[in-house]
């Protein structure tokens, strides 16, 4: 499960890239109760999402040539540098070098071998997310991709990463076959229970119809129903409707109306 006691490897971080951040500060606030909160005049429009005073995520407008809208996960590392010679070896590339946010931390964002993208956060004034495993937070991160083998050999490679082989159902719910692992990081977890995330391998029909590697963040809630129901009024298209996951809980899929993915979840993945 997540918590905010990050260790190297965990999820610390979540943020948001859209071409208008007004558009997706409406959208958010109306389907979670967030507000914004600027992050000052010298972050080019780049700022947290909070609830309760205390930050869950944050927002920003696109910055890299050709980037479409899309949730990003951060993932904490001791150290960044280090991190890019780890990723680069593994047969990673490099989309954003290691680069101070102010006096905040350090960052960088990487391309995983199947073709997922992903960011790291080295903390300094900011460990992370305030918040998490609550209603309206982060409760877990999934990877959907091409090669989930070459994935889960280049993320044990650069962050240590342990893996749980599950049968049965990703968020795609369907499948036996299905191929899904759930991840942890050496330290990380609470009370014995370390899963973090899930990676999960794409189905063949998704492959044929062009679906690539994509990291998604789930978000806890107290009723999925009605969340989903408030998304898809506030302009969200449907992945997957509401569904039930046996152990899990009932999740559902949307894409926000600027077009990033994000899933709805009243359980606890880590129970899988």
């Amino acid at each position: 499960m997540l918590t905010t006691d990050f260790v190297p490897g965990t999820p610390n971080w979540i943020d948001l890239g859209v071409p208008d951040t007004e558009a997706a500060v409406a959208f958010y606030s109306a389907v979670f109760g967030w507000t914004f909160r600027s992050a000052g005049p010298q972050a080019g429009g780049y700022g947290f999402f909070q609830l309760d005073g205390r930050t869950v995520a944050a927002v920003g407008p696109l910055t890299e040539a050709g980037a479409s809208p899309a949730w990003t996960a951060y993932f904490m590392v001791a150290d960044a540098d280090g991190t890019l010679t780890a990723v680069e070896r593994a047969g990673g590339t490099v989309r954003v070098p290691p680069g101070d946010v102010f006096t905040a931390g350090r960052m960088a964002a990487f391309t995983d071998p199947t073709g997922a993208d992903f960011a790291v956060w080295q903390p300094r004034d900011i460990g992370g997310l305030e918040r998490v495993m609550e209603p309206g937070t982060l409760c877990w991160t999934e990877l959907y991709t091409t090669d989930a083998a070459a994935a889960k050999d280049f993320y044990r490679s650069v962050f240590q990463w342990r893996y749980e082989e599950m049968g049965g159902t990703g968020d795609a719910g369907a499948a036996d076959e299905v191929s899904y692992s759930v991840v942890s990081s050496p330290g990380g977890g609470r009370g014995g229970d370390a899963g973090q995330g899930g990676i999960m391998q794409l189905h063949e029909d998704n492959l044929a119809a062009g679906s690539t590697s994509e990291w998604h963040p789930y978000f806890g809630v107290t009723d999925c129903d009605t969340a989903f129901a408030l998304a898809t009024r506030h302009g969200a298209t449907v992945m997957i409707p509401p569904m039930d996951v046996p152990g899990v809980g009932r999740l559902a899929m949307v894409m926000d109306p600027a077009g990033a993915q994000f899933a709805l979840l009243t359980g606890d993945p880590g129970t899988t």
